[in-house]
């Protein structure tokens, strides 16, 4: 039997266009696939009724993330990010060489960084590791974190 292989994270938006530009700009990924699905995925989506999605697959090293726009029926939920004890998914994370440069760049493009999280780190061998939380606009939390080489 075959190991199954990974495919993609799907993240439901408010705003595909502002949601696109946030994680292209502010975290380096790029648009790699574009699809409009409608009711024939609805049993699989556990969507009920007439449905019209937005599907925009981005990439960035290796990783795939799939932005989700429900045009019909719309989204529902709030955009606020989720307790880290709370049961499924509870974080994005990605590498930068400079976690002040990115968490400006997040706030620039509609994220919140949550500065009371950050979290700097001596290493044994002299070096340092930074941390810090941010959001997406949709409130996805994202964890930054700079480690040495």
């Amino acid at each position: 039997m075959t190991a199954p292989i990974f495919s993609h994270v799907g993240i439901c938006v408010s705003d595909l266009e502002r949601s696109l530009r946030f994680y292209r700009e502010a975290l380096g990924f790029e648009l790699v696939e574009s699809y409009t699905v409608g009711t024939e995925f609805g049993r699989l989506m556990e969507v009920e009724g007439n449905i019209v999605l937005q599907s925009r697959f981005i990439a960035r090293d290796g990783v795939r993330l799939e932005l989700l726009r429900f045009d019909t029926p719309g989204f529902q939920g709030p955009a606020a990010r989720r307790p880290m004890n709370q049961l499924g998914l509870t974080h994005l994370s990605v590498r930068v060489a400079d976690v002040d440069a990115a968490a400006a760049r997040i706030r620039q493009l509609g994220g919140v960084v949550l500065e009371h999280t950050r979290t700097k780190i001596g290493n044994p061998d002299g070096s340092s590791s930074d941390f810090i939380y941010c959001t997406d606009p949709d409130g996805v939390r994202i964890e930054l974190m700079r480690l040495p080489d």
